[in-house]
């Protein structure tokens, strides 16, 4: 892969879609951070969907604040956000703007730029078997694996820094459905996809 392979990158109309339809094709797609000289990509096989309209885990629940203003804006932005004072964790804003959705990226399978990624979460490059599965198993690792922080809060998702890539959808068959994980609000709506049996999935 390099900097110059857009050709099948998503499109804005991909996430103007429901968040729950989005939430499960990005299952199979490939997600891109190109930077300066270095490209990291991974295959996304884990997310969870988040809605505002009425799903009190969200962010966006109670209405739009400081920290959640990107969730409100039209679909296809990077909504990132810092959590228990030291994570970070990337989302994919979907819908009109207003609604308040977005997609929480759990796990990525690492495709490109692995030893940079190793360095990102380590600080070395040579991992043991359980660091190498444990780099992108999770949606606070992968986005430390990705170098990717509140700088990069609001990105649109259909330009050059950071995208995701098309790819054929993942049949129904090998998706995994389940409750979302540590939440304490709505716990009981089935929003969290992956792919079954993906040593990469965050847990099961």
């Amino acid at each position: 892969m390099n900097k110059s392979d857009f050709t099948d990158k998503l499109s804005k109309d991909f996430y103007l879609a429901d968040v729950l339809t989005v939430a499960k094709n990005l299952l199979g797609k490939t997600f891109v951070k190109a930077g300066s000289n270095k490209i990291l990509s991974g295959k996304i096989v884990e997310v969870e969907a988040y809605n505002g309209l009425m799903d009190e885990a969200s962010h966006s629940f109670n209405g739009m604040t400081k920290r959640n203003e990107i969730m409100f804006k039209q679909g296809g932005l990077l909504y990132v956000y810092f959590t228990y004072g030291m994570h970070f964790c990337s989302n994919i804003v979907t819908g009109k703007e207003g609604d308040g959705c977005a997609v929480l990226i759990r796990g990525i399978e690492p495709i490109d730029g692995i030893k940079q990624m190793a360095k990102n979460r380590y600080g070395k490059t040579a991992l043991t078997g359980k660091e190498n599965i444990n780099l992108t198993n999770g949606p606070a690792k992968l986005t430390q694996a990705f170098g990717i922080g509140r700088k990069d809060n609001g990105i649109d998702m259909t330009g050059n820094e950071i995208y995701i890539l098309d790819s054929k959808n993942i049949h129904s068959k090998k998706i995994s459905v389940s409750k979302r994980i540590g939440i304490k609000k709505s716990v009981d709506l089935p929003w969290r996809f992956y792919i079954t049996d993906n040593p990469f999935v965050s847990g099961k």
